[in-house]
């Protein structure tokens, strides 16, 4: 594996994968802690409206954790976490 920093730009365009393989958006910018010299998060846009067409007005992105980010290549994996907005609409639907 290749040890060489990478540039922050590198990140930007990419797209953002759940890890089970659902497409969550394209990162459009980084959110850095200058002090610890470190990226905290990535704003993602172009969402996946299955995902976030409740809770995300079109148009707009979200911040994804950088914690939650478990692989960087050609496109950035992500925890299946954010998969787990859609579960309170579903819930709801099964109880009615």
């Amino acid at each position: 594996m290749d040890a060489t920093p990478q540039e922050i730009t590198t990140l930007v365009g990419r797209e953002v994968y759940s890890n089970n393989g659902v497409f969550v958006g394209e990162v459009e910018d980084v959110r850095l802690n200058l002090d610890q010299e470190a990226v905290t998060g990535l704003a993602v846009g172009q969402l996946n409206a299955e995902l976030f067409s409740n809770t995300v007005s079109p148009g707009k992105g979200i911040i994804v954790p950088y914690r939650w980010v478990r692989a960087v290549g050609d496109v950035i994996l992500i925890n299946d976490v954010i998969e787990r907005l859609k579960q309170p609409e579903e819930t709801e639907e099964a109880v009615i």
